[in-house]
């Protein structure tokens, strides 16, 4: 496993108005990219499998744990 972003710490707004707290880091296993994701307490909430090609900076990261939040964990 290669370390591409250790554990950040991001708060993101819900669709209903209420936001929630967040880790994440960012790993290269093989050829793949994942981003994981965990609750502030430490459990497991998604891990995605990043697309090839995008760009491995932290502005991408927060869009894609937006995402994630939003539209896959709390759809709402």
């Amino acid at each position: 496993m290669q370390l591409i972003q250790d554990w950040t710490e991001s708060k993101v707004e819900l669709a209903r108005g209420s936001s929630r707290q967040v880790r994440y880091k960012v790993y290269r296993n093989g050829s793949r990219t994942y981003q994981e994701i965990r609750a502030a307490d430490d459990a497991p909430i998604h891990t995605l499998e990043l697309p090839q090609g995008i760009a491995l900076e932290r502005r991408s990261f927060e869009v894609l744990l937006r995402y994630v939040m939003v539209d896959v964990v709390d759809p709402g």
